[in-house]
């Protein structure tokens, strides 16, 4: 199946109707090489899942990494979200500031951290025009606090020590591009949609036999496209090569004169914490950190195993508001949000939360995706490990997808990004003592925290308080 010279499938099931699997359906059914295949995509609740991660109110849409090929591959997706994809308040272009703690005073003083790679990239390998936004500039450094502040002169308070801020960066309503997405799938008229929950996944030594869902029926095709996110590691041994953390998110109610002035604000990302704050809609702000996230580790049956076997396993898996309504962010968390909160936006300090939320990531050890067909079944096709950074991509990772499901590199981005997300070589799942995946990207918070340990906590102390 992984090169293109193989048989073609006659059936393709795509679990999981997320960025991936949304846009690895829209893919197949405009390929020409896939007209005669059935191609069904199973979501587990009827769409949009509500405690799906693609499901929010916004996600900052950048072409700031410090990874050319992630920059290039969103200068590609750019297009579209300037293009109809973004249409009708879908994608905002309200720049991105991208900010640090530390003061740096050159070039070289920035040439390995996070926001000083990204810079160089934005600006030799995309080809931005540096300078001030009122002079025709696209990019502009931050030298300075003082610089920071001044960009981000709406929010009244401390932004960063240094930084750039980029123009042509932006944000998207979340929700309404996920919407979007599935209206061009269903209009393909290509892709069967169909809603139920998988149990498992039955597997013989080479292959996967069929998919059994919670009402005990199974079902059968030449490929099975696994899009479950979060949820991966319960149907495919996933331990030591991407697991599932929590991220802390939180939201509250402004009026319409602070909408009025912080809507027209940058999209603010500290590089020091993680935390950021996105251009408020419809008089919603959010308050969010990209961390280490919280492991959520359950007792399972092993996914690969006979239920007959007793084996179990255990693996971090989502807890979300569907399955316990009372869920909040943990104490600590909190303390992080409102910390920031105060620090960036003065005067909102002390204003409640109108709802909290943890964000499920699929964690892979350095943040790249997991693509890629599974080194022992040969009709399984992983797409996950999304680490937090894939639903800018929504309008064209599909694509890119269907090249690899194909063994075809269309150019020489396409030949790069193929490498980034095999199958870890030489790993197989579940090998050494430390299953849990922490991404070392760049995160904030800290890391090996366990979600019953913080949400059983009650008070922060002084010097947490101050690490954050």
């Amino acid at each position: 199946m992984a090169s293109s010279s193989k048989e073609l499938p006659s059936s393709i099931l795509i679990i999981g109707s997320g960025v991936f699997g949304l846009s690895t359906a829209y893919a197949l059914a405009k390929r020409d090489a896939f007209k005669h295949t059935k191609i069904t995509l199973l979501e587990r609740m009827d769409f949009p899942a509500p405690d799906a991660a693609s499901i929010d109110t916004s996600r900052i849409i950048r072409p700031d990494y410090p990874d050319p090929a992630y920059a290039a591959l969103m200068a590609e997706s750019h297009t579209h979200w300037r293009g109809d994809f973004g249409a009708e308040g879908r994608y905002t272009e309200s720049g991105l500031c991208l900010a640090t703690d530390h003061l740096e005073t050159s070039t070289a003083d920035a040439s390995g951290t996070y926001v000083g790679k990204s810079l160089e990239n934005v600006k030799n390998r995309l080809g931005l025009k540096v300078g001030r936004r009122e002079d025709g500039g696209q990019v502009e450094p931050l030298a300075s606090a003082a610089d920071v502040n001044r960009v981000m002169a709406s929010m009244g308070g401390d932004c960063g020590q240094s930084g750039y801020v980029n123009w042509t960066s932006g944000w998207a309503d979340a929700e309404a591009g996920m919407r979007y997405m599935r209206q061009l799938v269903a209009a393909t008229g290509r892709v069967e949609f169909r809603t139920a929950e998988v149990k498992r996944l039955h597997y013989s030594q080479s292959k996967v036999e069929s998919v059994e869902l919670v009402s005990d029926e199974h079902l059968q095709a030449d490929l099975v496209i696994l899009a479950t996110g979060a949820w991966t590691p319960a149907l495919v041994d996933l331990r030591g090569i991407a697991s599932a953390t929590g991220q802390a998110i939180a939201y509250i109610d402004l009026t319409q004169a602070e909408q009025a002035r912080l809507g027209s604000s940058p999209t603010l990302l500290s590089e020091s914490s993680g935390m950021y704050i996105i251009q408020p809609r419809s008089r919603q702000l959010k308050i969010a950190r990209h961390g280490y996230g919280y492991a959520n580790p359950v007792s399972i049956p092993h996914p690969e195993r006979p239920a007959a076997s007793g084996e179990r396993v255990t693996v971090s898996l989502p807890r979300t508001k569907q399955s316990d309504p009372a869920l909040a962010i943990p104490p600590e968390g909190d303390a992080a949000c409102r910390a920031y909160l105060a620090r960036t936006i003065p005067e909102l300090a002390e204003r409640p939360w109108t709802r909290t939320r943890i964000c499920w990531y699929t964690d892979t050890p350095n943040g790249d995706w997991l693509i890629d067909y599974h080194p022992v079944y040969s009709n399984l096709f992983l797409t996950t490990g999304g680490s937090g950074h894939a639903y800018k991509f929504l309008p064209v990772v599909g694509e890119r997808v269907v090249d690899i499901m194909l063994g075809e590199d269309r150019d020489a981005l396409g030949a790069q990004v193929r490498r980034k997300w095999r199958w870890p070589e030489g790993k197989k799942a579940g090998e050494g003592p430390q299953h849990h995946v922490w991404t070392d990207d760049w995160r904030g918070g800290v890391k090996g925290m366990i979600l019953d340990e913080e949400l059983a906590r009650r008070e922060i102390t002084g010097l947490e308080k101050a690490r954050l």
